[in-house]
């Protein structure tokens, strides 16, 4: 949280949409930006419970309490409290949020402006594939399979593949090619773990 530039905004009992410019220089309430405003809400409401609120900013705004959005991943936070700020009360200022927040890596940049097609064109292509596969609770998974594209729909449980060179000296059933959890199938794969061919994170889109 130190360092980071944030956006606060919530909607009013009478349908009014706040927004702040806020900078975080600590591990403590982060305090209103007091050089330029570059958080401007768009438009938003509030509804059973939930809020929803359309926001804007430059992706540079040449401000030293403000954090340039990159091309490439950036780390994006987010947190919510469970009151609204009441500005007319000395003691009205946002709450803590208590654990109600969390963390994303995302490449704001990369996915709005994708490369053309043309730029991939004649480069060979290879699909690998995990045909639905239930990824279980665990907060981390490690899966070993000779196939896995993931479908967008779930680009958001992936953080990263690892394809593997094998050793000439493995000896696979190509109908019957090894698949589970990495620790437990590694006898099975071990000739298969040592040579790196290529690796994807996220961020590693374009």
């Amino acid at each position: 949280m130190i360092g980071a530039d944030i956006g606060t905004g919530w909607v009013d009992q009478a349908g009014n949409v706040h927004f702040q410019d806020r900078h975080a220089f600590n591990f403590s309430r982060p305090v209103i930006d007091n050089t330029t405003q570059d958080w401007f809400h768009l438009q938003g409401r509030e509804q059973n419970g939930w809020t929803c609120i359309q926001f804007k900013r430059l992706l540079d705004t040449c401000d030293s309490m403000d954090v340039r959005i990159r091309s490439g991943t950036n780390i994006v936070i987010f947190a919510y409290g469970l009151v609204d700020p009441d500005l007319s009360r000395q003691d009205g200022d946002i709450s803590y949020h208590d654990d109600r927040r969390g963390t994303r890596m995302i490449p704001l940049q990369s996915y709005g402006n994708p490369p053309s097609e043309d730029k991939f064109a004649g480069l060979d292509s290879f699909e690998f594939r995990l045909n639905n596969y239930r990824v279980p609770s665990t907060e981390t998974t490690y899966h070993c399979k000779h196939k896995a594209l993931i479908d967008p729909a779930n680009r958001d449980i992936v953080h990263h593949q690892l394809v593997y060179e094998c050793d000439p000296a493995a000896i696979f059933d190509d109908a019957n090619l090894p698949e589970g959890l990495c620790d437990e199938i590694n006898p099975q794969i071990e000739l298969c773990t040592t040579n790196i061919a290529s690796i994807w994170a996220v961020g590693g889109d374009y």
